[in-house]
């Protein structure tokens, strides 16, 4: 792809001083309620930047950052492609059915290193996922595509371990996608594989918890996958049948099964094997990658845990790297903010402690590795702290703070920075540390303010997603459920411009055609800020037609 050069904006010149983008990981715009960390803690810096002309709210989940559907979490990961690339990616469903299509997904070594482990230990390939076309969690075009594509590489024995779906499809459709699933796999078996279907439940039973809100699921569904035990059926449409006969529950509730012939459970999960999880999506995928994957796992008793090459369909959480082994790889993204301004000799400065220095590089660069020309960017890792971030919330925000102050009078036109405590301390689902680790940011942040105005620059603070602002939920006996994932709420986007009488340029609250603004937004508004015309393939300027006057 050839990268445009920026022009110079006819109306807007850069600050005297540097531009600096702050990204409060994990810091979202909640209900306000007790549940919300980041308005019950004291943050009397972030308030004050509320009150400016050129506060937003973005949306940064879903669609807004490339998700299938506007109930997907947003993350990190994509947070920080829609930020640094100023537009928006295809990611999960349409990202897994490309690589599938182009046969990229069984040209990484995730693909190669299941097949290679099967083949050599003559043990299944697994596959664990939902059974359905609904295309929110999973898609059967996927696994089928996957099963024959294993065939055809050699393994020799294939095992399938069917959630049901009754919930993104219609409530009692199960049959239509055990016969679709039931052929290929008679096709299979034609061609001289072991294929089976090995074990089975609805997807609200078993195995797809979420939000570490019930982790009797996972273990439920790790005694059908891996341990065989359950009520044992001879057939998937023998057990589908025989439950729908028994009460009037819907797929999504159907009790776990396993299949077995005459010498007992056809696919127990034991040592050597493969298993590939195909859910694209992460939230029902993390606790279940976690159960092959996690050493110090607590949450239930596993018993002997197989030793297998375990792959999720993506990376489902890219902070904690869950799983370390995935098929489909981030969207290959060019032209980001970061390359446009090497072009324009714009001399850029990165930093975050470690656990998001991938973000503020890596992802923000459009998932690639490397400087783009080391002679104009400075990338700088804070180590982070082995201490459990519940018991440190302030993490290492106050070095972060202190390297990058130091950095803004080093000649950096562009900086950018990302701190984690939000997003990392709303994990542990400690509600009091999380608001300790949102005040922590906003004093990070009121040195930040002073030192802009000071050197005549330009400072932006926003969010890659929310966390810290849903740290609960009710349930439904009145009780207080915790939650540790990201939330689906609006992210905040101010300026800070001492140039402007009332110390923030005037924003408008539209993105492109009319919609909500997203993160993709950010981009073009810091090229604008820095003095250059955004290129027509970014997402609109938040920044209002007119500049108006300076004082």
């Amino acid at each position: 792809m050839r990268i445009p050069a920026l022009k110079s904006h006819p109306l807007r010149s850069k600050p005297s001083g540097p531009v600096t983008l702050v990204v409060m990981d994990g810091v979202g715009e909640g209900s306000g309620g007790p549940d919300d960390a980041v308005a019950t803690a004291h943050t009397p810096t972030l308030d004050w930047l509320r009150t400016l002309p050129s506060f937003l709210r973005l949306r940064a989940h879903g669609r807004a950052v490339g998700m299938p559907s506007d109930k997907d979490m947003g993350n990190s990961e994509v947070g920080h492609n829609a930020l640094g690339a100023g537009r928006v990616f295809e990611q999960g469903a349409a990202l897994v059915g490309d690589a599938i299509a182009s046969g990229r997904i069984y040209e990484g070594s995730a693909w190669r290193d299941c097949v290679a482990r099967a083949r050599e230990s003559a043990q299944p390939l697994h596959f664990i996922g939902l059974l359905s076309d609904g295309n929110v969690h999973s898609h059967i075009d996927h696994l089928d595509a996957m099963l024959a594509r294993a065939a055809s590489d050699g393994v020799r024995a294939l095992r399938v371990h069917a959630l049901l779906d009754g919930r993104d499809v219609a409530p009692r459709s199960a049959l239509t996608y055990v016969a679709r699933l039931e052929a290929v796999l008679a096709t299979l078996r034609e061609r001289g594989v072991d294929a089976q279907v090995a074990s089975g439940g609805g997807r609200m039973r078993i195995t797809m918890d979420r939000y570490e809100a019930d982790w009797e699921m996972v273990r439920r569904g790790w005694d059908v996958h891996v341990r065989g035990e359950g009520r044992p059926f001879r057939a998937l449409e023998e057990a589908v049948r025989t439950l729908y006969g028994e009460s009037d529950a819907t797929d999504q509730d159907l009790e776990p099964f396993v299949i077995v012939d005459e010498q007992g459970p056809v696919g127990t999960i034991e040592d050597g094997a493969s298993v590939v999880f195909f859910n694209f999506r992460g939230d029902r995928a993390m606790e279940i990658s976690r159960a092959f994957e996690d050493d110090d796992l607590s949450a239930f008793d596993r018993g002997q845990r197989p030793s297998v090459c375990f792959a999720g369909m993506m990376e489902y959480d890219g902070d904690q790297h869950i799983p370390p082994r995935f098929l489909v790889k981030p969207p290959r993204i060019d032209g980001t903010m970061s390359e446009l301004l090497v072009g324009a000799e714009v001399r850029q400065f990165a930093i975050a402690e470690t656990q998001k220095f991938g973000h503020v590089t890596y992802f923000w660069n459009g998932n690639r590795s490397g400087y783009f020309d080391q002679g104009l960017e400075r990338y700088e890792e804070v180590p982070s702290s082995s201490t459990p971030e519940e018991m440190a919330p302030e993490m290492q925000a106050e070095p972060v703070t202190d390297r990058l102050l130091d950095a803004m009078t080093e000649g950096y036109d562009f900086l950018r920075v990302n701190f984690a405590n939000g997003d990392m301390v709303g994990h542990t689902g400690n509600i009091a540390a999380t608001r300790l680790a949102v005040e922590c940011v906003d004093r990070c942040l009121a040195r930040l303010v002073e030192a802009t105005r000071a050197l005549g620059g330009v400072l932006i603070v926003t969010a890659d997603h929310g966390n810290a602002d849903h740290m609960y939920d009710t349930g439904p006996d009145g009780g207080v459920v915790v939650r540790s994932s990201h939330s689906l709420n609006p992210v905040p986007f101010v300026v800070f411009d001492p140039r402007d009488a009332n110390e923030g340029p005037p924003v408008r609250a539209t993105g492109a055609a009319g919609g909500a603004p997203g993160l993709a937004n950010v981009a073009a508004t810091v090229l604008e800020l820095l003095g250059f015309e955004p290129p027509r393939s970014f997402e609109p300027s938040l920044l209002a037609a007119d500049p108006g006057s300076r004082e």
